[in-house]
């Protein structure tokens, strides 16, 4: 059989582009006076224009040849739009031909929001290799698991061997370690034959602490500090080519790699007191940009901004698909481990936050957090469940820990069971973080590989871990070790091992049901459909309006003890725990249709 090929390539006045006889490279470079191109060891002045654009075409060039851009003074600079840097942050860019991988995934339109089971992923420690490759190469197990979305944290290129993702600085360039841009096309083309959707986590609000020559000779930073360093420039002057380089991105994702959706870091920490919201602005236009697939965006938002996710009347989304729901993670966590520091102190005790969080969205919509010293959220009830991804662990809530525990080490096995059970069958979008299916026993821990900052970056994770009463028995995790990295790659020999193999199979069965029963009724839920009563100090009945009109419930005990209540005319569709006419029992959740 012929499988046809096709060649993609997202044309951008930044950076390089192939033409009938060599390569242009194009600077936006306003805070300079020249700037001279080198590449392949010559060198050859750039011409300037009005608005501080700088182009260059250069017969002959071709992919593979290398160039930097030299500044007054000497300074010698990547290209901020390199779809590649084969050395690192600060060498060379390479000149890449985006029309060279051979796609083959002719006809992929993408799958809808309602079918979406993710599975987070960090591409250096989710296989020994820690490549786009390898990664490739767990996918049909992955598919074999009932996983339909691939969520891939940040992959911009970072300084140093090893990072989390969230300190890159060339926005278009994969990073180096895992691979070339053609591996990771390998990734997304591979999925989607299996019929998977590939999401990438991008960061708009903030570069990394080592690599940004951009404010060399452009406005590129503002004075508006975020919690990681200076916010982008995206309504001061000279910030509309800012904002083009952040769109365009967006667009290059979605149309040069064929990515599904993109996941949007710390939206919240993105100020724009401009005519329109760059928030608004990046799903408009990545929306615009797709050629009629299914495209995904999902915001974190740590204000609870529940505006961002409305919904036409027609029930689809105006900007943001969904939002990832911290609420319910936070609750879920206190709960079962009674932690009360950190992020869990507001919800220590709360089983109604729980509740509300699974019928509503947000926990909090518009109440004063102490914590956070202001008002916290937006009502959200308004909003399908379908608008929010659930999870019980994740890269931020198992890494921000002292020993990067996963949820498994920190409860009971029944309770991580239920756990699993209440979110896998609940109408949210469920999101697993890698190794979840089988009780990884491997931590997920911070690391970074950025030597020059290695003191700050210590004593910056102790400031983040004091709180933590176990702290103490992290002292040896150096986030700057290489230990540190190596200890949280998966160990896939483990998956079958028995004990490993029961907790498989129960994330199988579940997401198997989830597929069958409850799928095809989420399409037309509307908003307002959720309604919740509370049982007991770690109980509680929820219940939801499906699309097709039938009423899914939940009745759940997170404690360890039984709770009373009327259980006789329920017929369960999955109950994992335990129950009696009149007992709900420890760490039980049950789901039943009416």
């Amino acid at each position: 059989m012929t499988i046809r090929t096709v060649h993609r390539e997202q044309e951008m006045k930044f950076g390089t582009q192939i033409i009938p006889n060599g390569v242009r490279f194009r600077l936006w470079a306003p805070l300079v006076p020249f700037v001279e191109l080198e590449i392949d060891g010559w060198s050859l002045p750039m011409r300037q224009d009005v608005r501080g654009w700088y182009e260059a075409e250069v017969p002959g060039a071709s992919p593979g040849s290398h160039y930097v851009f030299c500044l007054p003074g000497g300074k010698r600079v990547p290209d901020p739009a390199s779809r590649y840097q084969p050395d690192d942050v600060d060498g060379p860019s390479e000149v890449v031909d985006p029309l060279a991988f051979e796609w083959t995934d002719l006809g992929w339109r993408g799958r809808p929001w309602e079918e979406c089971v993710f599975y987070e992923v960090h591409i250096g420690t989710f296989t020994p290799e820690g490549t786009f490759r390898a990664a490739a190469g767990k996918l049909e197990l992955l598919a074999e698991l009932g996983v339909t979305a691939l969520q891939i944290m940040p992959l911009a290129d970072f300084a140093g061997r090893w990072n989390w993702g969230y300190d890159g600085v060339s926005l278009f360039a994969p990073d180096s370690s895992y691979g070339r841009p053609e591996d990771l096309k390998a990734l997304v083309n591979r999925a989607h034959e299996l019929g998977m959707m590939v999401m990438l986590d991008v960061v708009y609000n903030h570069f990394g602490p080592k690599g940004n020559y951009l404010p060399l000779y452009a406005p590129i930073l503002n004075d508006k500090d975020t919690p990681w360093g200076p916010g982008l420039n995206v309504d001061g002057e000279n910030a509309t080519v800012v904002r083009d380089l952040v769109l365009a991105n967006a667009r290059f994702w979605i149309n040069e790699y064929r990515f599904d959706g993109l996941r949007f870091d710390a939206l919240h920490a993105i100020e724009d007191s401009g005519p329109k919201h760059l928030i608004q602005d990046l799903a408009e236009q990545t929306r615009a940009a797709s050629d009629g697939r299914h495209i995904h965006l999902i915001a974190e938002n740590s204000h609870n901004q529940a505006s961002w996710l409305r919904r036409r009347d027609d029930g689809t989304p105006w900007l943001y698909t969904a939002q990832w729901n911290d609420d319910l993670h936070h609750g879920l966590h206190a709960l079962v481990t009674g932690e009360d520091q950190w992020y869990y102190q507001p919800y220590a005790s709360r089983i109604d936050l729980v509740a509300k969080a699974l019928a509503e969205g947000f926990a909090f919509q518009g109440e004063y957090l102490a914590r956070e010293n202001r008002m916290h959220g937006e009502p959200s009830a308004f909003l399908p469940p379908t608008a929010f991804v659930s999870f019980i662990q994740n890269h931020d809530h198992t890494g921000n820990r002292p020993a990067g525990e996963r949820i498994g080490q920190l409860v009971p096995r029944q309770a991580a069971r239920m756990l699993a059970t209440l979110y896998l069958l609940s109408p949210q979008i469920p999101m697993l973080f890698m190794g979840e299916e089988w009780n990884a026993s491997t931590p997920f821990c911070f690391f970074t590989d950025i030597k020059e900052l290695g003191d700050i970056i210590r004593r910056g994770r102790a400031e983040v871990l004091k709180d933590f009463p176990e702290a103490s028995k992290a002292k040896h995790i150096d986030p700057m070790s290489e230990d540190a990295f190596l200890s949280c790659k998966l160990n896939w020999d483990e998956r079958c091992s028995p004990v490993s193999a029961e907790m498989l199979e129960l994330y199988q069965d579940l997401l198997r049901l989830r597929a069958s029963v409850l799928t095809p009724r989420l399409v037309g839920m509307a908003g307002n459909s959720g309604s919740s009563e509370i049982l007991g100090p770690h109980a509680f009945h929820v219940q939801w309006t499906l699309g097709d009109g039938s009423t899914l419930n939940l009745a759940a005990n997170l404690g360890a003890s039984p709770q009373n209540g009327d259980w006789r005319a329920v017929i369960p569709l999955r109950c994992e725990g335990t129950f009696t006419d009149d007992t709900l029992g420890p760490y039980t959740a049950m789901f039943w249709l009416t």
